[in-house]
């Protein structure tokens, strides 16, 4: 059982001369520190919530700021409502609208098997993200979940229940429309339309997690063991999925020693790098070496493993644990969603290897986790991301 609630959300009071793009960010996870300067650099911005700890890497005085802000009427509270983020965007030419509930979910182990995750997560980001948790007693971001449909009917009438309070386009001209839905009946709705769903996390893991550890650290707290969360039909025409492309410093292994290791578990068949992209699509991976060198890549042998047919599964095992052992230390590993730049980064021979990756589809994501799989970290890259500071669930 999915329980899933409006709440009496925190949402920005916009002054005479301030815009929402003043207040609201891209998730803590994906800014970087010359776009973190920028946002900071308002005042009452998101990230000088989420991503200001003290020297102690506690939050004591992002708390504080926090306070001000709802004393001094720059956040104000709704009565109980759920909330439709809409968000219109293009990508390979296409054009794409994705609609997301907000609302607050109650978190459960994973073993009960409502809640169910996807992907793998790293222990030190839950450990600063539980110390945020701790100091505001606040969830400042949402999780981004997937969960199978509402009928037509309901779709219909939360349509006509959401009002707009937020528009904006940000510097990826994704556009960004946020609505309040306020009728109790519709929110009952609602919530007894997803009370026998399940939900698939598809981005905030280590949200979710964190939030879990919390609410069990505050057992007679209710507010506690809930977690801001948003929620996308698996049907939604805009769920689109990007893959990570790995990029690989290999230390000491030499490139023809690689590629000779490679050979023993892959079947590999040489293109140029402008051959890429169209190859790709038939093959599970490609290869992009130092030197220039570009392949396309499959596994010789199938395996009884089903992880054996995900691409990012492979790349672990047979690739960057197998042949560059990244998992003892031997070689670095960094990701990127975007094959553009990875194609100028190894142009410009910053790297040893690229493994470029195919997009996982919903159904591939959906079956493995269902059977309790988790994929590799970073497997997957929501587009869109689900943007933060449109509203905040406070639980004290």
């Amino acid at each position: 059982m999915v329980t899933f609630l409006p709440f009496s959300g925190y949402r920005p009071s916009l002054r005479p001369g301030e815009n929402i793009e003043d207040r609201v960010s891209p998730p803590y996870d994906v800014i970087s520190p010359e776009q973190l300067k920028e946002l900071q650099a308002k005042s009452n911005n998101i990230t000088n919530l989420t991503l200001a700890p003290d020297a102690d890497k506690h939050y004591t005085h992002a708390r504080q700021t926090l306070e001000q802000m709802v004393k001094d009427g720059s956040l104000k509270q709704d009565t109980p409502s759920f909330y439709l983020y809409e968000q219109h965007f293009t990508d390979a030419g296409k054009q794409y609208r994705r609609l997301g509930l907000v609302g607050i979910l109650k978190t459960e182990d994973y073993s009960a098997g409502n809640i169910i995750p996807h992907e793998e997560t790293f222990s030190k980001v839950k450990a600063d993200r539980l110390n945020l948790l701790r100091d505001m007693e606040t969830h400042l971001e949402s999780i981004f979940g997937i969960f199978t449909s509402f009928t037509p009917e309901l779709k219909k009438k939360i349509d006509g229940a959401a009002r707009l309070v937020y528009r904006y386009i940000d510097p990826q001209q994704v556009e960004h429309r946020y609505y309040r839905i306020a009728d109790p009946d519709i929110c009952g709705e609602i919530t007894a339309a997803l009370k026998d769903q399940k939900m698939l996390i598809a981005d905030g893991h280590h949200r979710y997690e964190t939030a879990l550890n919390y609410a069990k650290e505050n057992p007679d707290c209710e507010a506690k063991q809930y977690v801001l969360a948003t929620l996308v039909a698996s049907n939604d025409p805009g769920l689109v999925v990007w893959p990570t492309h790995r990029l690989v410093d290999a230390g000491d292994i030499g490139e023809k020693n690689a590629i000779s290791k490679l050979e023993k578990s892959l079947t590999m068949k040489e293109i140029s790098t402008a051959e890429l992209e169209t190859e790709l699509p038939q093959h599970m991976l490609g290869l992009m070496f130092r030197t220039g060198r570009c392949f396309v890549a499959d596994p010789i042998a199938p395996s009884d493993n089903v992880m054996m047919q995900l691409d990012t599964y492979v790349t672990q095992q047979v690739i960057l644990n197998g042949v560059y052992k990244a998992d003892e230390g031997k070689s670095t590993v960094s990701y990127d969603a975007e094959l553009g730049p990875v194609k100028e980064a190894m142009a410009a021979k910053k790297h040893d290897l690229a493994v470029v990756l195919n997009p996982p589809s919903i159904k591939t994501i959906w079956d493995l986790a269902g059977a309790g799989k988790r994929m590799p970290k970073k497997t997957t890259f929501f587009f869109p991301k689900i943007w933060s500071g449109w509203v905040i669930y406070r639980m004290a």
